[in-house]
């Protein structure tokens, strides 16, 4: 299974989706800081899951009919930062959608994510990274789970890495780094976490006209059974990375 994530920069990327749909033939696209309103049914051979509908800036999923059915696509609210309550409100930073798998006659659940921005904490997007997957796994319990985005988490990956594998996720990074906007903020923003899958590759696509590249996740179901804990609120909240959290 084959599927691309990326933030398009307030939409000034929209105009390479099809273009990197037909070179990369992705099974699903996932899409960050898209304009839903302009959102086609269709791109290439992809049809629209759906979309977030609250956020200026929005989330949206596209698959491929001939390999998938939707049963069930949910959009969710998760803690805001500061950011998010005075500048500009994001009321929707995760949607998921729960397929069927007809080539495979199993179900999955993918999910494109969009964290806070750098303003706020690591704690902070720690907590919404792990409140995601507890969602997720009610959308689709006990199910394999992708999910992809930008996950805004510039440092202290081993600290986010050793949260995900509590909660019985797997972090994964891509071949180079995905952000270059910032002389100083530069590096692997646009992640993959996991359960129920093995991750074979994630590829940094070429640079376009957005300030992220896009990454190609390439997949397969894994053999172990899913088994996802639940990680202590504490841990989330209040635990710090060694040398303490930073506002970046």
């Amino acid at each position: 299974m084959k599927v691309i994530s990326y933030n398009l920069r307030k939409d000034r990327a929209s105009g390479e989706l099809i273009a990197l749909s037909e070179r990369y033939d992705p099974d699903v696209l996932c899409l960050q800081e898209c304009d839903t309103r302009e959102l086609p049914e269709e791109i290439g051979l992809l049809h629209l899951a759906d979309s977030t509908v609250r956020n200026r800036l929005g989330l949206a999923i596209y698959y491929r009919k001939d390999r998938f059915t939707a049963e069930h696509t949910k959009t969710f609210a998760l803690k805001k930062s500061l950011h998010d309550r005075l500048l500009t409100p994001a009321h929707e930073r995760l949607i998921g959608t729960r397929l069927t798998d007809l080539a495979e006659n199993r179900e999955l659940v993918v999910a494109s994510f969009h964290a806070a921005p750098l303003t706020a904490l690591n704690s902070l997007r720690r907590n919404q990274i792990r409140s995601a997957h507890e969602e997720l796994n009610i959308l689709g319990p006990g199910l394999p789970t992708l999910m992809v985005g930008d996950y805004n988490y510039p440092i202290f990956k081993g600290h986010l890495g050793d949260q995900v594998n509590q909660s019985g996720y797997d972090l994964t990074m891509s071949d180079t780094r995905t952000y270059t906007r910032y002389k100083f903020f530069r590096g692997h923003f646009d992640l993959a976490t996991s359960i129920g899958l093995t991750i074979e590759n994630v590829e940094t696509l070429p640079i376009g006209d957005s300030d992220h590249m896009p990454i190609l996740v390439t997949s397969s179901y894994s053999d172990e059974p899913v088994n996802q804990t639940n990680v202590p609120a504490s841990l989330a909240e209040s635990e710090r990375a060694p040398g303490g959290d930073f506002s970046i």
